[in-house]
């Protein structure tokens, strides 16, 4: 029996041993096919994307990330940065949630429901002092940004449209067939605006979620009909930071191409480089946010056509002022930026910028109703009945989109063509003030057109200035990055103050030059550290520390 069962394993063995040879040669055959495509072919797109000094630099910041991790892992590190977090902390709490408040200020801390519902004059007298909390600069016309008044008068009106709508729900037109008619028309008004009178387009909460939007669907778009399971996206590396989001929400890779020192625009035969099959989408900036620079649109819209990927063109900033620039008799100073160009395909504005809507407003628009499809979430086979949805929310206010559909049709062109008008005049008052007054020491980043003004300095720390005029009731926004800068982004209040804000600047450039010690502060602190070696980790934690005091 022994010897029957050798001879029978022995003529088995003879049958698989070619099979077990042709397995062998597949499996290597498939191990170089992957290191070929995954390894090899991925490597070489990566390297030709960043070329020889940014794969280094890269290369170089990977390894001190990984030594930087290490040293901070060491108990005595971990210690320390423990505490000087703790003391980072405190200072962001005393800020945010400060232990005593402004003189006059009276506040009931609400940490449950109460057990009674609290009195409608209760309501008032907190509401009062909560606003009491707001500084004074926000109407004043010091802050960069961030407060897109419109009047009070244009207020008024947001309210009243408001308080109309304010139990409805897009979610269910048939109940709220008021509200869908109003989206569909802001809609409409903003597509009419950027020349795209047969595209299509969604509203959404703000210029991130219509930025995670686009990517959303040309990552959706470029699988269904180029069958890419790896996608991969282009920018600029003054694009806005939702796209580095929404390439780590969505699994895309990103690949960001230095800007042109000078002009501090996109540069087009650097993102060319970058291009390969797995690519789906480049991105422009009109304008970008650190600098105020036009990207290049009509080049990188004949580059995404040549390729046959989309163009999103980010005019989240720009909103309602790019478009009137040329009937506010500026339209010589930018190219085209619109659908007007072929190869724009898709374009994203923020109604609640320039355009003073509320809050919670903006515009995702496409080229064409089959690319907004992609966009959309449909659930057929859910238990709860078919489920359809044309953004990210499920549910959104319809107060909001009564409040911008009441400001659009409130303000017209006359209205944002004159807004436009004083806004644009404003940035170059302050361009021309920064060469004529501040040349020694301070220079203009790139070439701003539109609302948005940087400057660096070679002289003094920039950073120092930002303190120094915050001091003095300013609030300009800091860049990072390697040059580093500041900057103003005009709005209809700051407009008016273009003198103050250069008179406040000598007063502090002055102090600054005259005293070592003014060169000491917040913006300092923060960005001398990010420029050191644990830096980007270390701020990182101070981040979060921010983000968990704001629920305290």
């Amino acid at each position: 029996m022994a010897s029957l069962s050798s001879l029978t394993m022995a003529k088995l063995d003879a049958r698989v041993e070619p099979y077990a040879r042709r397995f062998d040669t597949f499996a290597r055959i498939a191990v170089i096919y992957w290191l070929l495509k995954y390894v090899f072919l991925d490597g070489y797109r990566h390297f030709r994307a960043r070329g020889i000094l940014g794969t280094a630099n890269e290369v170089r910041n990977t390894v001190q990330g990984f030594v930087v991790r290490i040293m901070l892992s060491l108990p005595s590190s971990k210690k320390q940065l423990r505490l000087e977090l703790g003391k980072t902390q405190a200072e962001i709490r005393e800020k945010l949630v400060p232990s005593r408040y402004p003189d006059g200020v009276k506040l009931t801390a609400v940490r449950k429901l109460p057990e009674q519902g609290r009195s409608k004059d209760w309501l008032e007298s907190e509401w009062d002092n909560l606003k009491k909390l707001e500084r004074g600069d926000v109407n004043a016309g010091r802050v960069s940004g961030a407060v897109y008044h419109g009047g009070d008068e244009l207020n008024e009106i947001i309210n009243q449209a408001m308080a109309k709508f304010v139990v409805s729900n897009p979610l269910h037109p048939d109940v709220f067939p008021g509200v869908r008619k109003m989206e569909s028309e802001v809609v409409s008004i903003v597509l009419n605006l950027f020349n795209g009178p047969n595209g299509a387009g969604t509203t959404t909460s703000g210029g991130t979620e219509s930025i995670l939007m686009a990517v959303k669907t040309y990552r959706d778009w470029a699988k269904a009909t180029k069958g890419i399971n790896r996608p991969e996206m282009v920018i600029p590396s003054t694009a806005h930071a939702a796209f580095w989001k929404a390439s780590q929400y969505f699994k895309i890779k990103l690949h960001v191409i230095p800007v042109d020192e000078i002009s501090r625009r996109a540069d087009v035969k650097a993102m060319k480089r970058a291009i390969n099959p797995n690519t789906i989408m480049l991105v422009g900036s009109a304008p970008n946010y650190p600098d105020g620079a036009i990207d290049p649109i009509p080049a990188l819209a004949a580059l995404a056509r040549r390729h046959d990927i989309g163009l999103h063109v980010d005019c989240c900033l720009g909103s309602f002022i790019l478009p009137f620039m040329e009937k506010a008799g500026f339209g010589l100073d930018i190219e085209p930026f619109d659908f007007r160009v072929k190869g724009v395909t898709s374009i994203s504005c923020d109604t609640h910028k320039y355009a003073f809507c509320p809050k919670g407003s903006s515009v995702i628009m496409y080229h064409s109703p089959e690319l907004r499809r992609y966009q959309y979430y449909i659930m057929t086979d859910w238990e709860g009945g078919v489920y359809a949805s044309p953004s990210m929310a499920g549910s959104r206010p319809g107060s909001i989109l009564a409040g911008a559909w009441a400001v659009l049709n409130y303000i017209g062109e006359d209205g944002y063509t004159q807004s436009c008008r004083e806004i644009i005049t404003a940035s170059r008052t302050f361009i021309q003030g920064l060469k004529e007054r501040f040349s020694e020491d301070l220079f203009v980043l790139g070439d701003p057109k539109a609302c948005v003004v940087a400057f660096g300095s070679k002289t003094i720390n920039v950073y120092a200035v930002g303190d120094g005029m915050s001091k003095r009731g300013w609030h300009l926004s800091a860049l990072g990055g390697e040059i580093g800068g500041l900057h103003m982004a005009f709005t209809r209040l700051s407009a008016q103050k273009v003198d103050k804000l250069l008179d406040d600047l000598d007063i502090v450039i002055k102090g600054i030059k005259a005293s070592p010690d003014a060169q000491k502060g917040d913006l300092v602190a923060l960005y001398g550290l990010g420029q050191t070696s644990v830096g980007p980790h270390v701020i990182g934690k101070v981040a979060e520390c921010f983000l968990d005091t704001l629920y305290e």
